[in-house]
């Protein structure tokens, strides 16, 4: 199962992420792991929570504009170079990187990065067949 990514467009003000935030904390909705991309007049929030489906519809109630995307998170040595060997894989398989992050927390003292690619599913594959371990969504929100 991919890992599924709440982005949530908001206009680049103040005030507009924290109202987005409590929307989501006065649902009990907790955030896993984030990034903001921004340009001079909105950006795009990318965020794995515990709950996205209630979280994409808590926003959406509250007039926000945000969409759920599927993404992959695989675990990488945490060690020089780690990155860059998976990088030749996906140069290897042609898979093209639209954006990535990366998780937050370690597991077992390994990394986890989050990728979105143009074709998902071939990526899943071909990084299977080079032995990286593909993370699961229940196995980052803890559900």
């Amino acid at each position: 199962m991919n890992v599924k990514q709440l982005s949530l467009f908001l206009e680049n003000k103040p005030g507009h992420l924290e109202n987005a935030l409590k929307v989501l904390s006065d649902r009990n909705i907790n955030i896993i792991t984030l990034t903001i991309a921004e340009a001079s007049d909105f950006g795009i929030v990318r965020m794995i929570v515990n709950m996205p489906d209630e979280a994409m519809k808590a926003l959406k109630e509250n007039n926000f504009t945000c969409s759920l995307t599927d993404v992959l998170a695989i675990e990488i040595d945490d060690t020089p170079g780690s990155l860059l060997r998976a990088l030749h894989v996906f140069s290897k398989y042609r898979l093209n990187i639209e954006y990535m992050y990366a998780f937050t927390e370690k597991r077992e003292g390994r990394a986890v990065m989050i990728f979105r690619f143009d074709d998902i599913e071939n990526a899943k594959k071909s990084l299977l067949a080079e032995g990286y371990s593909i993370v699961k969504n229940i196995d980052i929100i803890g559900a």
